[in-house]
Protein backbone atom coordinates (compact mmCIF):
# COMPACT_ATOMS: atom_id res chain seq x y z
CA UNK A 1 0.00 0.00 0.00
CA UNK A 2 1.52 3.60 -1.22
CA UNK A 3 0.64 6.06 1.85
CA UNK A 4 -1.89 8.26 0.80
CA UNK A 5 -0.22 12.12 1.49
CA UNK A 6 -1.81 15.57 0.45
CA UNK A 7 -0.09 17.25 -2.73
CA UNK A 8 1.73 13.86 -3.25
CA UNK A 9 1.62 11.91 -6.91
CA UNK A 10 -0.10 9.60 -5.35
CA UNK A 11 -3.14 11.81 -4.46
CA UNK A 12 -2.90 14.11 -7.78
CA UNK A 13 -3.13 10.87 -9.75
CA UNK A 14 -5.93 9.83 -7.62
CA UNK A 15 -8.18 12.89 -8.42
CA UNK A 16 -7.84 12.58 -11.71
CA UNK A 17 -9.33 9.23 -12.20
CA UNK A 18 -12.71 10.08 -12.84
CA UNK A 19 -14.34 7.22 -10.06
CA UNK A 20 -12.50 9.07 -7.41
CA UNK A 21 -14.97 12.45 -7.03
CA UNK A 22 -17.77 10.00 -7.65
CA UNK A 23 -16.87 7.78 -4.49
CA UNK A 24 -16.91 10.99 -2.94
CA UNK A 25 -19.61 12.21 -3.54
CA UNK A 26 -21.30 9.04 -2.71
CA UNK A 27 -19.44 8.53 0.74
CA UNK A 28 -21.06 12.20 1.41
CA UNK A 29 -24.46 11.42 0.44
CA UNK A 30 -24.09 8.12 2.49
CA UNK A 31 -22.94 10.39 5.61
CA UNK A 32 -25.07 13.43 5.57
CA UNK A 33 -29.02 13.38 5.86
CA UNK A 34 -28.75 16.92 3.77
CA UNK A 35 -26.19 17.51 1.07
CA UNK A 36 -25.78 20.56 -1.27
CA UNK A 37 -23.04 21.02 -4.09
CA UNK A 38 -22.84 24.49 -4.41
CA UNK A 39 -21.05 27.70 -5.94
CA UNK A 40 -20.52 30.69 -3.19
CA UNK A 41 -21.21 32.72 -6.22
CA UNK A 42 -24.73 31.50 -6.55
CA UNK A 43 -27.41 33.05 -5.80
CA UNK A 44 -29.95 30.11 -6.04
CA UNK A 45 -27.27 28.07 -4.24
CA UNK A 46 -28.06 30.44 -1.42
CA UNK A 47 -31.77 29.94 -1.66
CA UNK A 48 -31.23 26.53 -1.24
CA UNK A 49 -28.85 26.73 1.73
CA UNK A 50 -31.26 29.09 3.52
CA UNK A 51 -33.97 27.33 3.31
CA UNK A 52 -32.42 23.92 5.07
CA UNK A 53 -30.69 26.99 8.18
CA UNK A 54 -34.33 28.67 8.36
CA UNK A 55 -35.82 25.39 9.33
CA UNK A 56 -32.79 24.73 10.85
CA UNK A 57 -30.88 21.76 9.50
CA UNK A 58 -27.72 20.80 9.30
CA UNK A 59 -26.37 20.07 5.91
CA UNK A 60 -23.56 19.25 4.32
CA UNK A 61 -22.50 21.97 2.30
CA UNK A 62 -20.11 21.34 -0.83
CA UNK A 63 -18.66 24.64 -2.53
CA UNK A 64 -17.54 23.23 -6.10
CA UNK A 65 -15.57 26.61 -6.63
CA UNK A 66 -13.42 26.25 -3.37
CA UNK A 67 -12.29 22.60 -3.83
CA UNK A 68 -9.23 22.04 -6.05
CA UNK A 69 -11.10 19.65 -8.45
CA UNK A 70 -14.23 21.13 -8.49
CA UNK A 71 -14.88 20.75 -12.26
CA UNK A 72 -14.37 16.87 -11.88
CA UNK A 73 -16.82 17.11 -8.72
CA UNK A 74 -19.18 19.05 -11.14
CA UNK A 75 -19.03 16.22 -14.02
CA UNK A 76 -19.17 13.38 -11.86
CA UNK A 77 -22.65 15.24 -10.78
CA UNK A 78 -23.97 15.67 -14.68
CA UNK A 79 -22.79 11.78 -14.49
CA UNK A 80 -24.84 10.99 -11.64
CA UNK A 81 -27.90 12.93 -12.12
CA UNK A 82 -28.03 13.95 -15.80
CA UNK A 83 -27.52 18.00 -14.19
CA UNK A 84 -24.42 20.34 -14.08
CA UNK A 85 -26.43 23.01 -12.67
CA UNK A 86 -26.09 23.83 -9.04
CA UNK A 87 -27.63 23.42 -7.02
CA UNK A 88 -27.47 19.69 -6.36
CA UNK A 89 -29.58 19.00 -2.70
CA UNK A 90 -29.61 15.28 -2.04
CA UNK A 91 -31.56 14.48 1.24
CA UNK A 92 -31.41 11.07 2.41
CA UNK A 93 -29.65 9.91 -0.16
CA UNK A 94 -31.76 10.78 -3.04
CA UNK A 95 -31.35 13.72 -5.47
CA UNK A 96 -34.22 15.86 -4.98
CA UNK A 97 -32.66 18.42 -7.28
CA UNK A 98 -31.74 22.05 -7.85
CA UNK A 99 -33.28 24.85 -5.84
CA UNK A 100 -36.59 25.25 -7.31
CA UNK A 101 -37.65 21.56 -6.47
CA UNK A 102 -36.28 22.23 -3.11
CA UNK A 103 -38.29 25.29 -2.54
CA UNK A 104 -41.43 23.18 -4.48
CA UNK A 105 -41.08 20.46 -2.00
CA UNK A 106 -40.83 22.75 0.88
CA UNK A 107 -44.53 24.51 0.09
CA UNK A 108 -46.18 21.09 -0.70
CA UNK A 109 -44.62 20.18 3.17
CA UNK A 110 -42.75 16.87 1.97
CA UNK A 111 -39.19 18.33 2.56
CA UNK A 112 -39.34 18.20 6.15
CA UNK A 113 -40.39 14.38 6.13
CA UNK A 114 -37.91 13.57 4.13
CA UNK A 115 -35.12 14.98 6.44
CA UNK A 116 -36.62 13.33 9.60
CA UNK A 117 -37.38 10.19 8.14
CA UNK A 118 -33.06 10.33 7.33
CA UNK A 119 -32.54 11.16 10.80
CA UNK A 120 -34.72 8.83 12.38
CA UNK A 121 -32.79 5.88 9.78
CA UNK A 122 -29.58 7.10 11.39
CA UNK A 123 -30.13 6.99 14.96
CA UNK A 124 -31.82 3.51 14.52
CA UNK A 125 -28.73 2.57 12.88
CA UNK A 126 -26.59 4.12 15.70
CA UNK A 127 -28.57 2.18 18.42
CA UNK A 128 -28.22 -1.10 16.52
CA UNK A 129 -24.71 -0.95 16.43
Amino acid sequence: LIPFRMGSSVSSSLAKSATAPMNQIQETISDHCVVIFSKTSCSYCKMAKKLFHDMNVNCKVVELDTLEHGSQFQDALYKMTGERTVPRVFVNGTLIGGAADTHRLHKEGKLLPLVHQCYLKKSKRKESQ
